[in-house]
């Protein structure tokens, strides 16, 4: 199995469609056989999930995530986790031992800001300021 992580110095990134890297984890009898961190080039929200398909992840662990990014990993077969934050390992060991918090039902859409607080899952501190960065 393979576990994809949003990923920036050391800790889960607060939003999917904005991160710069993955850290993709190979997991085998519920451990960490070995990880390595792999760059997106530049691509963003939906070519994400085909960049992950791509590279055979299974599981996503990441913080704010939108709507259409969670509709093409469903399409992809990804398992999502999401609003996740703190230390990207520290998840993925949660993850596996069936400890992980997450929020099930985690919305950053950009069509919605208003029915929600996009600050509970820490989007407000990257930018999201109402739109989720999509208009990059």
């Amino acid at each position: 199995m393979k576990i994809a992580v949003t990923y920036e110095n050391g800790n889960i990134f607060g939003h999917f469609g904005h991160t710069a890297q993955f850290k993709v984890y190979d997991v085998a009898n519920q451990k960490v056989e070995k990880s390595e961190v792999i760059g997106v080039n530049g691509q963003g929200h939906g070519a994400l999930a085909g960049f992950l398909k791509q590279n055979g992840v299974d599981v996503l662990i990441c913080g704010g995530i939108g709507g259409g990014a969670q509709r093409a990993l469903s399409q992809a077969g990804i398992q999502l986790f999401g609003g996740v934050q703190g230390n990207a390992d520290e998840a993925v060991n949660a993850y596996l031992n069936g400890s992980l918090s997450y929020l099930p039902d985690i919305q950053c859409d950009h069509h919605h800001h208003g029915d929600h607080n996009c600050g509970d899952h820490d989007c407000a501190s990257h930018d999201c300021g109402g739109h989720c960065g999509h208009h990059h």
